[in-house]
């Protein structure tokens, strides 16, 4: 795993290149949990004031100013909890798995300030069932803390003063990482979301007032509460404050996890810091924020890294993870194989989700076997709309954002390489030499510019 090198203070992962856990006596000795004895002299509403003036927005994906989030929680209202999203289950997202696995109790001691903060005394870490490593060393940080008093009851000596937290482990659904199916699961039922209002700040884990956050968001609390508000804008574009995580995956040379600010440009992420892409082919196409979002062509690539900036380009920040794709990736291939994810992954509950994805992958994977018909093009557009929030028959129609989720790629591909859906239909298979194909049963074929059998 890399990491950005000089000019820019690593802050959430000052140790990646060691590559190993920090345990609790060297996090200690580093500076750890200094801030949650802070905290614990701290006003509620001193905390969440500092967390709001720094604009921390959230890292998981929707990025909503995280201050604000914690105001939305009603007056006198108790218990309260604390729930953290770490269900990274976004493809080419992988970069709360470090922040777990490497400074676990840097999370701990960012879920201690937050829990002063909202004033809750019951905290989780909802973690990814795929995630064995991670969950194995959270919960042994966690049996630390509570050995040292850091966790439970009185904690650090200061009476009346308790925080308990709970590791618990998902079971592999991607549903999960949706705020309200996440907490359905943690109640014990199946991971479904829920309709919003009423949302979880007033109608949570229960049925009580709930918080829910990423794992880097709650992370970066210590740092704002130790280095102030104006320290942590002092990386900004417009409304994107503070470093932040970008995973980056594909084509490039020096794929990883790089902690940058929100002013570096996705050019220079993917041809200075990550070192160009592979082989010195020639870029095809980027995903920017997480496979869920619309896709971006060489031209589109010069604008900065926030959210304001990705947005102008005509897509989404989201959870940060850049996926690159050189000239040897077909298009079609691709979102064919995305389809197939997020059709796999609806819960099932919505029917335009649940039978627009489904749609959706039968023809994409139609196309790309060599079967298509010029029709297609037209219904796929019916679908998945133009890439575009509540264009099309799924996106904005179904409980969560999975539609949209399923539909957005759809749309954009269509949009972006018109053209190769056209070539696919024409000539009756896939037009990229040299190529694998997905077939039915997990089998591969190594055919070209022959029509392959639809199935």
């Amino acid at each position: 795993m890399t990491t950005a090198t000089a000019q820019w203070e690593r802050v959430l992962l000052p140790n990646i290149e060691q590559d190993q856990t920090e345990w609790l006596d060297a996090y200690v000795a580093g500076g750890g949990y200094e801030m949650a004895r802070k905290a614990l002299g701290m006003a509620p509403a001193d905390i969440i004031g500092v967390v709001k003036d720094s604009g921390l927005r959230g890292r998981g994906g929707a990025g909503f100013p995280t201050g604000m989030k914690w105001g939305f929680l009603p007056q006198g209202l108790f218990p309260r909890y604390l729930a953290v999203n770490a269900d990274e289950s976004e493809p080419g997202t992988c970069k709360d798995r470090p922040l777990m696995e490497q400074r676990p109790h840097s999370l701990i001691e960012g879920v201690i300030c937050s829990c002063l903060a909202i004033e809750a005394q019951q905290a989780f870490i909802y973690i990814r069932g795929e995630y064995y490593k991670a969950a194995r060393v959270m919960q042994q940080a966690v049996e630390e803390a509570y050995a040292k008093g850091f966790l439970g009851k009185n904690i650090f000596g200061q009476q009346g003063k308790n925080v308990d937290l709970v590791v618990h482990r998902g079971a592999g659904a991607y549903i999960c990482g949706e705020e309200t199916a996440l907490l359905t699961s943690l109640e014990g039922y199946r991971g479904y979301p829920k309709l919003k209002p009423p949302f979880p700040a007033v109608s949570g884990l229960y049925g009580k007032p709930t918080i829910i956050n990423n794992v880097e968001t709650i992370v970066d609390v210590p740092h704002i509460l130790r280095r102030g508000a104006d320290w942590f804008k002092s990386w900004t574009h417009e409304r994107t404050t503070g470093m932040r995580l970008y995973s980056v995956s594909g084509h490039v040379k020096k794929p990883g996890v790089y902690e940058l600010p929100p002013t570096v440009t996705l050019k220079d992420l993917i041809y200075d810091i990550c070192g160009g892409i592979r082989n010195d082919h020639e870029l095809k196409f980027v995903i920017p924020g997480g496979s869920s979002v619309p896709w971006l062509k060489p031209h589109q690539i010069d604008i900065p890294m926030s959210h304001e900036g990705v947005a102008a380009a005509g897509s989404m920040l989201g959870s940060s993870a850049v996926m690159v794709m050189d000239h040897t990736v077909c298009p079609v291939w691709a979102v064919a194989n995305l389809s197939h994810f997020y059709h796999h992954e609806s819960c099932g509950q919505c029917t335009p989700c649940r039978e627009g994805s489904a749609w959706m992958h039968k023809i994409l994977r139609r196309i790309e076997q060599g079967g298509g018909r010029m029709e297609d093009l037209d219904t796929l557009r019916d679908i998945a709309g133009e890439g575009k929030p509540g264009s099309g028959m799924i996106s904005g129609k179904s409980i969560c954002a999975l539609g949209d989720a399923a539909a957005w790629p759809v749309g954009s591909a269509l949009g972006q390489f018109h053209d190769e859906f056209v070539e696919h239909i024409e000539k009756g298979c896939c037009p990229y030499k040299n190529k694998r194909y997905w077939m039915a049963g997990g089998r591969f074929v190594n055919e070209t510019f022959e029509k392959m059998p639809v199935l």
